[in-house]
């Protein structure tokens, strides 16, 4: 399976935090508690107020709260009548089988309703296949069924509240989440003294980044849009549920053998709503594949961030290598420009986020975007043209994408059955060739 969160790969530049400037703006997931001593050694914490947003107009700490009722301890474990984003609808039983921390009950609520811990001594692991910032992906065997699954081993601090509700976010994102191209979160593991967690997923034997560095293999016109199809389906899903991904780039986009591509990774994924005015961070995706508006620090923002990073990758695809490397902030902005244009406004740029004396453009490019790509498929030039547009409202939608000529003219997309069945290839392996080819 491809890294979850390659956000610590050395050879694409990334967001170093998830986030660094933003950690300042999630509050604590409970503010309020009381703790009552019961004469059979357990304790009952009422709980209130988890926060499920990030930061007020203002640049000061604001939160939506729900109250998550009482949780039960003992010795350590919670016990949940009610708790979450709504009422788990548990019987007796069923909350005293599902044994869950305290912490993790507190932040993901509703989202692990009806399900049981598992122990990783369940598991076999058959080795590590990611690594990133935040996480270590392995292969593993679930003993109990003998299939062969991915563990995503989670870092966080369990103790500290701020920590714990960025970690249930990506929990309560997924199990929202329901689709053929979206990855499938199919369990949690809790370690035996409750502070480790590790996320079950389908074992995907590709990424799609993986694949493409591959110089064995060149995809024709028809498996490109096969790939980009499901790309877009699965996005168009999530965006339709109020979900950005946020980290969309080709070490993210899982391939299985049976062709079936899935976005994972949604580590970074936030819920959004296109008229809200709560703001948003924008220390958010991977370098390489983040749009200019956040890298100038806006905080209000759509789909449209997601659909920069998909023509990115498009353009990757077709040229064989990314097309927009900066190693920093200003470097990636400025290459940004001298192949997408600087924008004719100096309105762009007095971003209070971002101060024109941190970027200051000394010179005006005119967009080359077309040069450039000018030996792709034309269908593919005037959509990748469409969505690296420097204005976001400029770049569509995926229902706009979906309808392009780039899918409704021939070549079509083939069937994913229809699909070579590649050697094993992910984003790791080609930085592990790389490092040897470099040694050698």
């Amino acid at each position: 399976m491809g890294c979850f969160c390659s956000k610590g790969a050395d050879d694409t530049p990334s967001t170093k935090e998830r986030d660094k400037r933003s950690s300042s703006s999630i509050r604590r997931v409970v503010s309020s508690e009381k703790d009552t001593e019961h004469g059979d050694g357990s304790r009952m914490i009422s709980t209130s107020n988890i926060d499920i947003d990030e930061q007020s107009n203002s640049g000061q700490q604001k939160s939506k709260t729900v109250d998550i009722g009482v949780v039960k301890v003992v010795k350590g474990r919670a016990r949940v009548p009610k708790i979450g984003l709504a009422t788990l609808n548990e019987s007796e039983s069923e909350v005293e089988a599902s044994n869950w921390p305290i912490w993790l009950a507190s932040a993901a609520g509703d989202a692990i309703k009806g399900w049981i811990p598992r122990r990783i001594e369940s598991f076999q692991q058959m080795g590590k296949i990611g690594e990133g910032t935040y996480s270590t992906v392995f292969k593993a065997r679930d003993l109990e069924t003998g299939e062969v699954v991915s563990l995503k081993q989670v870092r966080f601090v369990y103790n500290d509240p701020k920590s714990v509700r960025f970690m249930a976010r990506e929990i309560i994102i997924l199990r929202k989440l329901d689709h053929p191209n979206i990855i499938k979160l199919k369990g949690l593991i809790v370690s035996n003294n409750s502070t480790d967690l590790h996320l079950v997923f389908d074992y995907m034997e590709h990424d799609l980044i993986g694949l493409a560095a591959d110089p064995s293999i060149t995809f024709t016109e028809s498996q490109v849009k096969c790939y980009m199809l499901q790309l877009f389906k699965g996005l168009d899903y999530c965006h339709k549920r109020g979900i950005l991904h946020r980290d969309i780039k080709g070490s993210n986009l899982l391939i299985d053998n049976n062709g079936i591509l899935r976005i994972a990774d949604f580590g970074l994924a936030t819920f959004f709503e296109p008229n809200c005015r709560q703001p948003l961070t924008s220390r958010v995706i991977t370098l390489w594949y983040r749009p200019p508006e956040l890298l100038l620090g806006s905080t209000k923002y759509g789909v449209s961030v997601d659909l920069w990073s998909v023509g990115c990758i498009l353009a990757e695809i077709f040229m064989g290598r990314p097309i927009l490397t900066g190693t920093t902030e200003v470097e990636q902005l400025n290459n940004i420009f001298k192949i997408c244009g600087t924008p004719t406004t100096n309105a762009y740029f007095t971003n209070p986020k971002f101060s024109t004396t941190v970027f200051n453009p000394v010179k005006r490019y005119d967009r080359c975007l077309r040069q450039l790509l000018k030996d792709i498929p034309l269908t593919a030039l005037n959509l990748i043209d469409s969505l690296l547009a420097i204005i976001p409202e400029d770049r569509g939608t995926t229902d706009s994408a979906l309808t392009s000529k780039f899918f409704t003219t021939q070549p079509f997309a083939c069937d994913p059955s229809s699909l070579p069945a590649y050697p094993p290839s992910k984003e790791m392996d080609v930085r592990l060739h790389n490092s040897k080819t470099k040694r050698n």
